[in-house]
């Protein structure tokens, strides 16, 4: 890995952080309404004061400037619609759900595609190959805003085992996490069968299998770490798409996430909260991008990073 590739990739994640706080400044200001638009008009000097009090009335390049010394800071600003509450109080209140709900359905996706595509690639062209693939297959068919329903209907209204939405022990994130886990456990399952058949194909994996090595320690020594390198390749981005897809699972469920407040902010036009929400997405799935290129690259040392 190349000795400048670390600062240099930092700056760029940094540079690419920057433009999308500009671009979605930028965007909300363009969309028609405002935060104060409502089903009955303000007074003029009420809507006036409104606006001075939260800098509205300043030109935009003077808003944004104001915007980014205050994220400098930290303080993601107030929000415009639920006065008894900052931005950084929302987000902290409904980030731990969204990370928990994502972050156990991406430990289910890759447990359920792990397993199910190493059955798969164990014997390809057999019955199990068929269908766990068909099995994959549908799962990717099937989104999250069509199987959680589902799951509510069969496990919490019809059989009664676990609950329907809410929040209040880990009973409540099966459901929402098995829903945003599905569609990926068989991308990963797919992904993870056409990588291991790939690797055994390698000239150094047949040489072994010649010597005689066991199967187990085949597999855990030589295949499953060349396997996992497209895999890790893939890690980021889904990572990101698990976290990000939890915004239609906290709906459904009706779960406190930060999914949830994204939503109802941007109904009603609450530009900081919209900032905010977006601004820690951003955060997360640029950091997920650089730890999935940090263990890419180490899993796979012939790969030579450049910059």
């Amino acid at each position: 890995m190349s000795v400048h590739w670390l600062p240099r990739r930092v700056l760029t994640l940094m540079g690419t952080f920057v433009g999308i706080i500009t671009l979605i400044f930028v965007l909300l200001r363009l969309i028609p309404g405002g935060p104060f638009d409502g089903e009955r008009a303000l007074p003029p000097e009420v809507e006036a004061n409104l606006r001075s009090a939260y800098h509205l009335d300043e030109p935009l390049p003077a808003q944004y400037l104001r915007y980014l010394g205050r994220l400098v800071h930290g303080d993601l600003g107030p929000s415009f619609r639920q006065k008894d509450f900052s931005v950084n109080e929302l987000v902290g209140a409904g980030l731990p759900v969204s990370l928990g709900v994502g972050g156990a359905a991406l430990c289910l996706a890759l447990l359920l595609g792990i397993t199910a595509g190493t059955g798969a690639a164990m014997k390809p062209g057999s019955l199990l190959d068929t269908t766990l693939m068909a099995l994959s297959g549908l799962g990717l068919a099937v989104p999250a805003i069509v199987l959680a329903p589902l799951a509510v209907l069969v496990f919490a209204v019809l059989l009664h085992w676990l609950p329907a939405g809410g929040i209040g022990s880990p009973r409540h994130y099966v459901l929402p996490a098995f829903a945003a886990a599905l569609p990926y456990a068989a991308a990963v399952a797919r992904l993870w069968r056409g990588a291991v058949l790939e690797t055994l194909t390698e000239p150094h994996l047949l040489t072994a299998r010649a010597k005689g090595v066991g199967r187990v320690r085949l597999y855990l020594r030589h295949v499953f770490p060349l396997a996992a390198v497209p895999l890790v390749s893939w890690l980021g981005p889904m990572a990101a798409g698990l976290l990000t897809g939890t915004v239609v699972v906290e709906q459904v469920f009706d779960l406190p996430g930060i999914g949830r407040y994204f939503v109802q902010a941007a109904i009603n036009r609450d530009y900081t909260l919209v900032m905010g929400v977006a601004i820690v997405y951003a955060a997360l799935i640029l950091s997920f991008n650089f730890l999935t290129d940090l263990v890419y690259g180490w899993l796979d040392p012939r790969l030579k990073v450049h910059a």
